[in-house]
């Protein structure tokens, strides 16, 4: 068994029509930079069949997620962009993991 890492947060969104281009450029843009000045792993963006939008992204641990909203003068490019694409949000669910067997994908 392969032992679970880390601290989860899935996001979940319905977008404006017209605005899913933008919203998967700025987030695609945002996860690196959130990686390089709060400690982020990386995401996963996802459409569901029911045309909400969702996210899965990883941290070290809950306490850097919760810090990553307050690192001093910095706030990822493209924010206010980003949420001028969601129509509705709906809450985080945070999750621990206690077992991890994803593989590494490349997606193009």
């Amino acid at each position: 068994m392969t032992k679970a890492v880390g601290f989860v947060v899935i996001y979940r969104w319905r977008l404006h029509p017209g605005k899913e281009a933008q919203f998967q450029e700025i987030w695609s843009r945002n996860t690196p930079l959130i990686a390089e000045h709060c400690g982020g792993l990386g995401s996963r963006l996802h459409r569901a069949e029911d045309g909400s939008w969702l996210a899965y992204a990883q941290w070290p641990d809950k306490e850097t997620w919760e810090r990553s909203y307050s690192v001093p003068g910095w706030d990822p490019p493209g924010t206010p962009r980003l949420q001028d694409c969601v129509a509705e949000s709906f809450p985080r669910i945070l999750l621990q993991p206690v077992a991890d067997f994803l593989a590494k994908a490349e997606i193009s």
